[in-house]
């Protein structure tokens, strides 16, 4: 199917409430096979901030939570297979999101390689700015309470930074991610499908954007959380995507 003939409807605040209100239901009904599969990328997380932890970058940990938007529609393939086992009448089991990535096209790899350059680019840019702002002595958890001046700069600019790109990827990737997923369309018609829809509803899909954003940083932050936020707003994509462009 082709952006010619692709239905695309309008992306609303009620389109989106009930989006989160069908991800949290098939959180429910996949409760093991979410939680194994968010459980890998929450270790991931506690790995990665507990070595910043342990080296005296504790400002970083805010940057690297912000970074995970940036990697996050790479992991969609896995909470989709898991999501179309259950539509399927089937159990949700370990092997279900390596089926999601089976399922995906092959472009799928082409955008999550996208997502990973980005990546790269926002970390790197974070590094030039902590090593100028903070500078090279070790910043235990502890020493940012009084917030040092140069702490606050950092995180200041690392999340505009951060937010020029973040808005970047999103635009493209959005509603491209889980077109590729379901083989609905080809690269360049899933982006440029992703993008008529963020354009045409701005406001509601910026909005989109913040809540993704802002529920996943937290969690990261607060990691134990991100084993229900993960699963939960990737299945609310995979509703909010259907419903915009729906199957068929």
């Amino acid at each position: 199917m082709t952006l010619v003939t692709m239905t695309i409807r309008p992306l609303t605040f009620a389109a989106i409430g009930r989006a989160l209100a069908a991800g949290w239901r098939i959180v429910g009904a996949t409760r093991g096979a979410s939680l194994v599969y968010a459980a890998f990328f929450v270790g991931a997380g506690a790995a990665i901030m507990g070595g910043l932890l342990a080296l005296g970058y504790a400002p970083f940990v805010i940057a690297a939570a912000g970074g995970f938007m940036l990697v996050g529609p790479a992991i969609l393939a896995g909470f989709f297979g898991i999501a179309q086992a259950l539509e399927d009448g089937g159990a949700a089991g370990p092997g279900a999101p390596l089926a999601g990535f089976r399922a995906a096209a092959g472009a799928t790899w082409a955008l999550a390689l996208v997502c990973g350059l980005l990546f790269m680019i926002f970390v790197t840019d974070a590094a030039i700015l902590y090593a100028y702002m903070v500078g090279g002595e070790p910043v235990w958890l502890a020493d940012l309470v009084p917030v040092a001046g140069g702490v606050v700069r950092f995180v200041q600019w690392a999340a505009v930074s951060g937010l020029v790109v973040a808005l970047l990827l999103y635009g493209v990737s959005a509603f491209a991610v889980p077109l590729l997923c379901e083989r609905r369309a080809g690269l360049v018609d899933a982006v440029a499908a992703s993008v008529r829809v963020v354009l045409s509803n701005f406001g509601p899909a910026i909005f989109w954007a913040f809540f993704l954003s802002t529920a996943i940083i937290a969690s990261v932050l607060l990691l134990p959380l991100l084993l229900l936020t993960l699963p939960w707003l990737a299945y609310a994509s995979r509703a909010l995507y259907r419903e915009v462009l729906p199957p068929g």
